[in-house]
């Protein structure tokens, strides 16, 4: 049986209105599950288009990796995220980077499941000097300048560079795609940001807490190119 819990000092008012708000964020918790069944019962998507031939830097020294070489041993999943930083843009976008801040510090988790990295359309110094400045140490950064990455897997859409994120599995059948944030690319809540990357977003699941909410703040406004 659920405890019931209640605060000093609080009003009836406000106890019988956080109560109907307990039971909605009750539905809410539901429905993220039933999404979540549903999209772990996808069927395998298409097969790797190519197996494509990305930049990055160990230990200083640049090298080319395959995307077949990102899974691991023992990780037949990859998470692989889409960083807004393309050849003609001033800064990284800030958006994926407040993103790509939180995922920092729960790479070493989630790569005890899976395998992850982060694709962008930019030179490896420049790449490594954003993740410099943020004290990105755990997130494994790949250039995507001399593949078409991008482009086959909605990271890039008429020349600008998009917020995409994607899943892979490998098997013995080879490496499939199993799901995008599709969402990306769907109407807004009124016509605003898609809200794709929210559940992996801890500034928004936090400020969704306070009273204020997000308003329409948004982190360390850019205003240059995203080609």
């Amino acid at each position: 049986m659920a405890d019931k819990v209640s605060f000093p000092n609080e009003t009836s008012d406000y106890r019988t209105a956080r109560q109907e708000l307990l039971e909605a964020e009750m539905s809410l918790r539901a429905e993220i599950e039933r999404v979540a069944v549903l999209r772990r019962k996808l069927p395998v998507g298409g097969a790797l288009k190519e197996d494509y031939v990305f930049d990055e830097l160990v230990e200083g020294k640049a090298r080319q990796v395959r995307f077949s070489e990102l899974f691991g041993p023992e990780r037949d999943t990859l998470f692989i995220y889409n960083l807004m930083y393309g050849p003609n843009m001033k800064a990284a976008c800030p958006a994926c980077t407040s993103l790509l801040d939180g995922i920092n510090g729960h790479i070493p988790q989630l790569n005890q499941r899976i395998a992850t990295a982060v694709v962008a359309k930019r030179g490896l110094a420049d790449l490594q000097a954003h993740a410099d400045a943020r004290g990105w140490s755990h997130l494994r950064l790949l250039s995507s300048a001399n593949n078409n990455y991008n482009i086959d897997y909605h990271g890039e859409k008429d020349g600008q560079q998009m917020p995409m994120a994607n899943i892979f599995v490998r098997d013995d059948q080879g490496i499939h795609h199993r799901w995008g944030t599709e969402m990306l690319y769907a109407p807004g809540i009124d016509g605003g940001h898609a809200r794709h990357m929210d559940l992996a977003w801890p500034l928004w699941q936090v400020l969704d807490m306070t009273p204020s909410g997000r308003g329409d703040w948004f982190p360390s406004v850019y205003d240059g190119s995203n080609e």
